[in-house]
């Protein structure tokens, strides 16, 4: 039987441990810092994952190409993974590895902003995304699980939750998003 209190328990112990790790807090600051430096520069944020974390991503951009707690102009952000068609096309006719890398290759500039999420931190079109992005004088932000898996040593700030668990990791993935969406917000467009 599942036990929805420890479940519960479980997610909000995460959330505790981010909070009483304060070089995650700067962390998260800084990760904000990054984004908010490439938007008043004209710069733009991207963000890839697969399955949930593709949900994550998606949700995220909108945030902040629509808005997140009030009115303001919209950002500059896009979910790697959105044209079915493009994703569809390569996937096939090359390899799904490189679905996110040709895409910035397309769309990304110098200035701009990766935030690649995977709960291994080992998804290999995430990694090969980094890469092209760590080329192509893309700051890269990652959003991963305890270890950081592969993307440990390739990010500029690395979010690694401290849990194994996927569904936990994916639960603290949104809210730091949500945490960095309020502080570009805010700090872009103070009330």
């Amino acid at each position: 039987m599942v036990n929805i209190e420890k479940i519960i328990k479980d997610s909000i112990n995460v959330k505790n441990l981010i909070i009483n790790d304060k070089d995650f807090v700067e962390k998260i600051q800084k990760a904000a810092d990054i984004c908010i430096k490439s938007l008043k520069n004209g710069g733009k944020v991207h963000f890839c994952g697969n399955g949930g974390s593709a949900a994550d991503a998606q949700h995220l951009a909108a945030e902040l190409s629509g808005r997140f707690y009030y009115d303001r102009p919209p950002l500059n952000a896009e979910a790697l993974h959105v044209n079915s068609s493009y994703l569809t096309a390569v996937a096939n006719d090359y390899s799904y590895d490189v679905i996110y890398s040709r895409m910035l290759q397309c769309s990304a500039k110098e200035g701009d902003v990766l935030v690649g999420i995977s709960t291994s931190g080992n998804s290999t079109n995430i990694i090969k995304a980094v890469e092209t992005a760590k080329s192509m004088g893309i700051k890269v932000v990652g959003m991963t699980g305890e270890t950081g898996g592969m993307m440990a040593d390739t990010c500029d700030v690395l979010l690694n939750v401290p849990s194994k668990c996927t569904p936990r990791i994916q639960e603290a993935h949104i809210m730091i998003g949500h945490i960095i969406c309020e502080i570009i917000e805010a700090t872009i467009f103070p009330r």
